[in-house]
């Protein structure tokens, strides 16, 4: 069996602590002694990108994503992108970007320099507000994969982004025929619930965790406003 090697760690703002670990010529990040991401399967975070946009109609899509992780969404969205579109990253952990530059960057490749692009070291809470406030424009989408659920918070905070005055907020950010896109590791009806309490019109979509159609079963939820 192949030994786990760990590569460098990094604390949560208000959270954890982080391992970057190398498993043969695959990468995890590991949240304690929990898989949150890796090279092995990247399939549901890449389609949380390649589905919401498939779901927009706007011509020049304005994407704001929470979490970069290892860049899957990122990726995927830039791969996607229609002309004139722009994606907008909030991270919050500033050595995630250093792992992109460093020991994963045979994954980035030349995306940190694409001008299309955006990665903010900020809460997407933060940019959110920004959005209301009329500091920035309003997006097309909202994509969160900065936890593994609603139930399932990686950083203290995060929980606003689940309450109904937080979904309410995405709403509030996002153009009339905009998506709020949840990326979950499980089903969540309650959630679900306060999507539409929120004005929300929903869809949940079951994606596997690689596209072979195999591995674990994870949840996207796709939350238009009207």
């Amino acid at each position: 069996m192949l030994p786990r090697e760990t590569i460098a760690t990094a604390a949560i703002p208000g959270g954890d602590t982080l391992t970057l670990v190398s498993h043969g010529r695959d990468f995890i990040i590991m949240l304690g002694r929990e898989e949150l991401m890796g090279t092995r399967m990247q399939f549901s975070e890449e389609q949380l990108a390649e589905l919401t946009l498939e779901r927009l109609q706007a011509p020049q899509p304005r994407l704001l994503i929470g979490g970069y992780g290892m860049g899957f969404t990122y990726r995927a969205a830039l791969a996607k992108l229609p002309a004139g579109g722009r994606v907008v990253v909030a991270e919050v952990v500033h050595e995630i970007l250093e792992w992109a530059k460093g020991p994963l960057a045979a994954l980035t490749g030349d995306t940190l320099e694409d001008k299309r692009g955006e990665i903010i070291i900020a809460d997407v809470a933060a940019l959110i507000d920004d959005a209301i406030d009329g500091t920035t424009p309003l997006y097309d989408a909202i994509l969160l994969d900065v936890d593994n659920g609603p139930d399932g918070i990686v950083r203290d905070g995060n929980e606003r982004l689940y309450t109904r005055t937080g979904l309410a907020k995405a709403r509030e950010a996002l153009k009339p025929g905009g998506i709020l896109a949840v990326w979950s590791a499980g089903t969540d009806p309650r959630f679900v619930e306060k999507l539409r309490d929120a004005g929300f019109a929903v869809e949940e979509r079951s994606v596997r965790a690689r596209p072979n159609n195999k591995g674990p079963r994870f949840i996207i939820w796709f939350a238009v406003r009207p």
